[in-house]
């Protein structure tokens, strides 16, 4: 049995896909056929870059830039629909105020022409003679997937449709195979296990009904849903994927020219927070959040095996959430290999310092930790299990060990108020020497298998499908409801004059951290700070209180003042300060931007670095004035050079 894979667009084009990487190595290796991929996001590209002046950064807008406004699959909905002008003035009307002129035009132009790449494409697949073709579809993939196997089926009705991925989960795929008969079958679920079940069952002429999830077609045409597994694959059943001919295609491409190519490793599924904590907004993992990771020594392998065969060091982790005993099996094997990888990794936000080290030392230098505030009320909001000041730890710690932290920020939580956000905008300036969100705060958005979808109570009722499902698709809302996976819901939480606040200072922090900075040297005797930030004017400081020095070294973790006093008091009974002094201090230091405070708790926000003004701070020091009193609170923090 001959198989072809398509991966259409809008699938990124510096990956290859993991999905049919894992499909081609099961098609191959657990059934009597051999499987191809097609890489027709490729193809994509250069098509495309033909006839109009589209560029990579068009790609990054359609294929993920704009998911939740829908426009890359309502581009490819005029194929869908073999209509040029489908639905055009919905789009228009949907668009306007959100579109810049020259994406309106683009989508435009975009949705005029794919018909004929999709024509083109489906003749290309049906030339190769398969036996079966499978269309992954995630993200903004559906509708050119869908208009594929449309097009396959109108040319050779004897090749079989097959259809899987994210978008094609539990009731998504069921409506799916109801409402689109040119799709013979969708996989549900994880598909390594029941595609390969499928071929053999087609191959064999044996029946369909034990495929687990597998939607199929009864003898009068009509749809027939198999229940869906109820547990999920084992890691010994995930199989490294086949990435054979991506990488040689991508070399060919005008797409070679805008992105850098990445590998895409998997070392777990699911998600241990998740597990005992489900995150209220969060529709990852869809039917299985079960956490289950490969074998050190499996993971481990086949890293440097698809580093050695491809020759490419950057690397994607797909894991929701690291699994952390890799801490301390397969990343000091990393370390120890000598191979300079650079890798992405999704973390979680309270891991210490020594941890981030080693991450960094084993190349997973982008970490995604999933911060999303930096209030302890609005995370408690959607159970994070996080606080504030470890979020802003995170990023500090981030800065301080190499790591390029990834994250963003979101509102619109029920049970959010202003009050939680005003604290939080009124200290934003004091952090813009830290990795800022990668784009300004976004209202939530309600996702299919989320705790706010699947339960109301949690303050979302009358879901409706977003409104780009209506223009893209013409099915009734019924069916839409069980198709989409992002809903509109009544906004939430905090209003518009405090959305607008939190954005300004959102959008100062972008603006300005390319020229920020704070660190600090501990020269044991004395703590150094150099500060170049927009709304504080010292620039070099010292602390040389005993008090002072302690009180900052503590708060390298996040302290309420009371434990402060404490420790303070353990540590240094003969300087021993009491709980309005600690308070004065602490005070004082956030008046000038060297911790930030949330929730009762403090936490410096001063990296460690070694600074070039320390080679000159011994004569510097003995150049300005002796220190203040002991009791007046400027003595806690002496700037020996201050400039506007």
């Amino acid at each position: 049995m001959r198989v072809l894979l398509v991966n259409m667009p809008w699938s990124p084009i510096d990956l290859p896909s993991l999905a049919l990487g894992i499909l081609r190595r099961s098609v191959d290796e657990r059934t009597s056929g051999r499987a191809d991929v097609l890489h027709a996001n490729l193809e994509f590209t250069d098509w495309i870059t033909r006839r109009t002046a589209f560029t990579g950064d068009d790609y990054q807008f359609y294929a993920l830039s704009s998911y939740f406004m829908g426009c890359g699959d309502w581009v490819f909905s005029s194929a869908l629909y073999d209509d040029p002008e489908w639905r055009v003035p919905e789009f228009n009307a949907s668009m306007r105020g959100k579109l810049k002129d020259a994406r309106l035009r683009m989508s435009h132009e975009l949705h005029r022409v794919v018909p004929e790449f999709v024509q083109e494409i489906a003749e290309r697949i049906v030339a190769a003679g398969p036996d079966v073709v499978g269309f992954t579809s995630t993200f903004q993939q559906n509708t050119a997937a869908l208009a594929a196997a449309k097009y396959v089926k109108r040319l050779a009705p004897h090749i079989r449709t097959v259809m899987g991925g994210a978008n094609c989960d539990a009731e998504q795929g069921a409506a799916t195979h109801r409402n689109f008969p040119f799709v013979d079958f969708v996989v549900r679920g994880e598909g390594e296990a029941a595609f390969p079940q499928l071929l053999t069952a087609l191959d064999e002429d044996t029946e369909l009904s034990a495929v687990p999830g597998l939607c199929h077609r009864g003898a009068d045409g009509s749809s027939i849903a198999n229940p869906m597994s109820t547990s999920p694959l084992p890691p010994v059943a995930i199989l490294p994927p086949d990435y054979g001919g991506y990488f040689e295609r991508l070399a060919s491409s005008v797409a070679r020219n805008w992105v850098e190519p990445k590998l895409v490793v998997e070392g777990a599924r699911g998600c241990w927070w998740g597990e005992k904590h489900h995150c209220t907004f969060c529709g990852l993992n869809g039917s299985f959040m079960q956490f289950r990771s490969k074998s050190p020594d499996t993971f481990y392998k086949e890293i440097m095996d698809l580093a050695r065969r491809h020759r490419v060091l950057d690397m994607y982790v797909v894991d929701n959430i690291l699994d952390m005993g890799y801490l301390h099996s397969v990343l000091p094997r990393i370390i120890d290999s000598g191979y300079d990888l650079r890798m992405h990794i999704e973390i979680k936000a309270n891991m210490r310092r020594p941890q981030l080290r080693t991450l960094a030392e084993a190349g997973m230098i982008y970490v995604q930790p999933g911060i999303e505030s930096l209030n302890s009320r609005v995370l408690d909001l959607m159970d994070k299990g996080v606080s504030g000041c470890q979020n802003v730890r995170m990023l500090r710690d981030g800065a301080e060990t190499g790591l390029s932290v990834s994250w963003n920020y979101l509102h619109g939580f029920p049970g959010e108020t202003a009050a939680d956000y005003e604290p939080v905008i009124a200290q934003i300036p004091a952090l813009e020497h830290l990795n800022p969100p990668v784009d300004l705060s976004a209202r939530i958005a309600i996702e299919r298998f989320s705790p706010y979808f699947n339960r109301p109570e949690l303050g979302f009722t009358g879901l409706r499908p977003e409104e780009h499902y209506r223009f893209t698709y013409d099915l009734p809302e019924s069916e839409l409801l069980d198709l989409a996976y992002v809903f509109e819901a009544p906004e939430r939480g905090i209003g518009e004059p405090t959305v607008t606040a939190l954005n300004d200072a959102l959008g100062a922090w972008k603006k300005r951290h390319a020229d920020s900075r704070l660190t600090h040297a501990d020269l044991g005797d004395r703590i150094v700070l150099v500060s170049r930030r927009h709304a504080f004017d010292w620039n070099v400081m010292e602390l040389t209180r005993p008090t002072d020095i302690e009180t900052f070294r503590l708060l390298d973790q996040p302290h309420t003042p009371a434990a402060l006093t404490r420790k303070l008091a353990a540590r240094l009974p003969e300087h021993a300060l009491d709980a309005a002094a600690v308070h004065v201090l602490l005070q004082h230091w956030v008046t000038l931007g060297l911790v930030f405070t949330d929730n009762g708790q403090y936490v410096h926000v001063a990296p460690a670095a070694v600074n070039e003004d320390l080679l000159r701070l011994d004569f510097m020091r003995h150049t300005h004035a002796a220190a203040a009193p002991a009791d007046q609170p400027d003595a806690a923090d002496r700037p020996v050079a201050a400039h506007a």
